[in-house]
């Protein structure tokens, strides 16, 4: 029996694929059908998409051969109890109403993935919302994606970046409460920004009275030289007018400029040449254009068409559900055998995100140059305020030198340094055969205070997520389940 099958037989912790039948095991098996489930919760709306995803092995990994949609749920307004905090009662009934009319239950479910962002990935809504997935924990990744994760997604999940290959495309995803742009090249998605324009930063009831005014609702009222509050009709000529304005900001942002100070983020340059993308929920009124509404969406959606007429429009694959589909837990990998782990109780680790720097690792490494990539990289996944622990993937080549190890170690704990000062582990995660000798690296030269685990023989790629079990006696190896996100393909 190899080291693979018998920790997926005896279920150590981190070794285990999760299946709605017992006694399935991945390694026994050469392809897989999953039962995975995206959802979606946002500022504004709610969903959820069930899919059937096929795998199928390749060596000792498994890869995404097919997938399915199985059942899209209906599209519900976010709702709150009071403000800013969403009513997980409401919303929990709302998802057990869609599994009901999906046919499937809690139980056959394999994997999923929960997507908080906006409002809903605010501490106290966020614990909220878990709680609603509390029994599935092991089978989900949880996700709370501030800015430039939720940029990132969109960008994924409407198919701006893979439109990217033939030339260079701008993602313009206008949700309830944000914009997010995101510039995609050859594939990749590359600078990414958000604003504060959305069409549910203000709401209206069936008489046209704001019955909900968002802080940055009541800014582009005054912008727009519009004196109305809470309780107040809009007429037709103003939700017009306000929404212009709106579209404005988005524009001035498309071209690097923020006059009014809506930025959330850094400003990007697109490139002259690109295509837009649109996704969100607005960009279904784009694609359609619809009648007056409970929020701006209609006549932002206008608005937008109005000021980028001159731009080349390429349509979604997905809009407003440019989201995940759920995630795939596609391989079991174990760890080469010269592992570094200090304390020796450091492990299991479950459900860590994973960040890919861009790192170049030429004959001379530039400690600088890592740390900033990994600063980089940690931004741009969300992880910058230190909040949760992530792995680090490096893509080793070139030979095991000590200057070369060490300006490794050094950028790698310079970059993490938001998150190993709070106490989270370092978690560096190689392809190449040095996992041992750049933890020791990091531990006798680099001011580590909280533990270090160092692992290689394992790929990893952004948007991933790993869980890391308990070393195997037998082998000094560690088991290390994969788990990715999934988008839209079409």
């Amino acid at each position: 029996m190899n080291a693979m099958s018998e920790i997926a037989e005896t279920g150590q912790d981190g070794g285990r694929i999760f299946f709605s039948e017992a006694g399935r095991s991945l390694i026994e098996e050469d392809e897989i059908a999953l039962i995975s489930v995206g959802v979606d919760i946002g500022s504004s709306t709610s969903h959820l998409l069930f899919s059937s995803i096929t795998l199928e092995r390749m060596d000792t990994r498994y890869i995404v051969a097919a997938r399915e949609v199985l059942f899209e749920s209906e599209i519900l307004l976010t709702p709150y109890a009071a403000e800013n905090t969403i009513d997980a009662g409401a919303l929990g009934r709302f998802i057990a109403a869609q599994y009901v009319a999906s046919g499937l239950t809690p139980e056959k479910i394999d994997t999923g993935a929960l997507i908080l962002t906006g409002t809903a990935a605010r501490r106290a809504n966020a614990r909220a919302i878990g709680e609603l997935f509390a029994g599935e924990a092991g089978k989900f990744v949880a996700v709370s994606a501030g800015d430039a994760l939720e940029t990132l997604m969109a960008a994924q999940g409407s198919g701006a970046a893979a439109l990217s290959m033939q030339g260079p495309v701008v993602n313009v995803d206008i949700g309830g409460g944000t914009t997010k742009l995101a510039v995609c090249e050859d594939g990749e998605v590359g600078a990414v920004t958000a604003l504060d324009v959305g069409a549910r930063l203000l709401a209206f009831d069936s008489a046209g009275r704001i019955v909900r005014l968002e802080p940055h609702g009541a800014r582009h009222l005054a912008d727009a030289g519009i004196a109305k509050g809470l309780g107040e009709v809009l007429s037709a000529q103003e939700r017009t007018v306000l929404a212009a304005g709106m579209a404005t900001r988005i524009c001035e942002a498309l071209c690097g400029q923020d006059p009014m100070g809506y930025l959330r983020l850094a400003p990007i340059v697109p490139p002259d040449t690109a295509r837009l993308v649109f996704s969100g929920g607005v960009s279904e009124y784009i694609a359609s254009p619809g009648q007056l509404s409970d929020d701006l969406g209609p006549e932002l959606a206008l608005a937008v068409i109005e000021q980028l007429r001159s731009a080349t429009i390429v349509a979604a694959r997905q809009r407003i559900r440019a989201t995940v589909v759920g995630a795939s837990q596609y391989t079991v990998q174990v760890s080469g055998a010269t592992i570094f782990l200090d304390p020796g109780d450091a492990l299991p680790l479950r459900n860590l995100p994973v960040i890919a720097p861009k790192l170049s690792l030429g004959d001379e490494i530039d400690a600088d140059a890592v740390a900033v990539e990994v600063g980089i990289a940690i931004e741009r996944m969300g992880l910058a305020h230190g909040e949760s622990p992530c792995a680090i993937a490096i893509p080793w080549q070139g030979s095991a030198t000590y200057d070369r190890l060490a300006a490794l170690a050094k950028g790698l704990v310079a970059g993490l340094r938001p998150l190993i000062d709070t106490g989270h582990p370092l978690v560096v995660v190689c392809d190449g055969d040095i996992g041992g000798l750049l933890g020791m690296q990091a531990r006798s030269e680099e001011n580590v205070p909280g533990p270090i685990v160092s692992i290689d023989g394992i790929q990893l790629s952004e948007f991933d997520f790993v869980d890391i079990g308990a070393v195997i006696r037998a082998t000094g190896a560690a088991p290390v389940v994969v788990k990715s996100l999934l988008f839209p393909t079409g």
